[in-house]
């Protein structure tokens, strides 16, 4: 099966095979085609280019006149396995209460991991389903799914099997994170050092021993898991072959992203409070930084100093956080617009950050990412947009003409 898309008024994001990440100046070059086509056969790219050059027959062909194509967004880090909402919580914060405030009368992260505790892995499963196929119709094409709201064994690997039905039965690239270390349980409270011996001896093994994850993470944070807390748990997680993606300096900057940089963590996330020493950490290094601009704009907090970090010559990738106490939604377009409205970035290095950036930061450079051959149909289709600056610029607009992935339209 054949599908060829003519007539493209813009081929966003072209790129070779050999480009996995984008850094400092060059996330300002955004790769296009005018008056392009792409030729898709079965679920993968197979040529593209100017339409003088363009196949003149194939099984399907879709005119995309006055539309501009690109990858489908990569979302590399999410929690959109959970159970219920936290409204209340967010009525509660406009009322005065601060996120750590909230989290000390027993809301937060504890709060969910009581709801997920009393919800069924089929119910859950249906909620997480709901939600996944809500991201995929606003674009996108790839997502990382983290545990972190069970906080129990049985329950970590309740949320881990769900994320592993959801990979079994949606067909784009799904990635699973293990976070047990997301905050402490209260029976633990005065026993921090059980619940961490309870993640390394317990959770680690089963989570390893049924194949649940891909990657490990901890919330490295100020009244949650320390540096040296953290450290361990990655040392531990390093024998299983999982691969550190980690939570580090939401709120405050405290050696997170150098102990993640010792652990060569794929990437350090949140990072809205950066000092000269995270940034000078970082040179050099293959570990992405990825910013959540939605979380900053939910709860009021700083937003990621994209222009100090992109200026160091260093990436960045931009996600969703999507999770029901900090970013209650997976819009990637809200975050590319936020990133561009709120961080100063440009429309090229945000597309850049939430596409080719994202895939590197899931391991998924070689499959989704960039319009490249041989890599996965995942495609937006846009509106008759007058340029792709006019994606972030018009914010509340859903300029989505269509999706597809491998190659079939949704």
């Amino acid at each position: 099966m054949t599908t060829l898309f003519i007539n493209i008024k813009e081929l966003i994001q072209i790129r070779e095979t050999d480009t996995k990440k984008v850094s400092g100046a060059a996330m300002n070059i955004l790769p296009t085609i005018k008056n392009a086509f792409l030729l898709v056969k079965n679920d993968v790219i197979i040529d593209y280019g100017s339409m003088k050059k363009a196949p003149t027959s194939a099984d399907k062909t879709v005119d995309c006149t006055g539309k501009m194509m690109l990858p489908t967004w990569c979302d590399s880090h999410t929690h959109i396995v959970y159970a219920g909402n936290r409204e209340q919580e967010f009525v509660d914060r406009i009322n005065g209460l601060s996120y750590e405030e909230i989290a000390n009368r027993g809301g937060g992260i504890v709060n969910s991991a009581k709801k997920l505790q009393e919800t069924s892995e089929e119910e859950l499963y249906q909620q997480s389903a709901k939600r996944l196929e809500e991201v995929i119709a606003l674009g996108t094409g790839a997502v990382e799914i983290k545990s972190g709201y069970g906080l129990t064994v049985d329950a970590e690997l309740k949320m881990l099997r769900v994320i592993k039905k959801l990979r079994e039965n949606y067909n784009i690239p799904i990635k699973a994170t293990f976070l047990g270390a997301h905050a402490f349980p209260t029976e633990y409270k005065n026993n921090k050092e059980g619940y961490i011996n309870l993640i390394i001896e317990e959770m680690l093994p089963k989570v390893a021993e049924e194949n649940l994850a891909d990657f490990v993470d901890a919330f490295c944070e100020t009244g949650y898991f320390s540096v040296e807390d953290t450290d361990r748990i990655l040392t531990a997680a390093q024998q299983y072959g999982l691969v550190p993606k980690v939570h580090v300096n939401q709120f405050t900057t405290i050696g997170g992203v150098q102990v993640s940089i010792k652990h060569n963590a794929l990437s350090v996330d949140h990072l809205e409070v950066m000092n000269t020493e995270d940034i000078e950490a970082l040179k050099g290094t293959q570990t992405m930084p990825v910013a959540l601009p939605s979380c900053s704009y939910f709860l009021s907090i700083p937003y990621t100093p994209a222009r100090d970090i992109i200026n160091a010559g260093l990436p960045l990738a931009l996600a969703t956080d999507y999770n029901p106490g900090s970013t209650p939604s997976g819009n990637m377009n809200f975050v590319v617009a936020t990133a561009c409205i709120k961080m100063k970035m440009t429309p090229e290095e945000a597309i850049n950050a939430a596409t080719i950036n994202g895939a590197y930061a899931m391991n998924l450079s070689d499959e989704v990412g960039s319009i490249t051959k041989g890599k996965k149909a995942n495609l937006i289709l846009t509106k008759e947009i007058p340029s792709y600056g006019f994606l972030p610029y018009s914010f509340g607009s859903n300029l989505i003409d269509s999706v597809y992935i491998n190659g079939k339209e949704l």
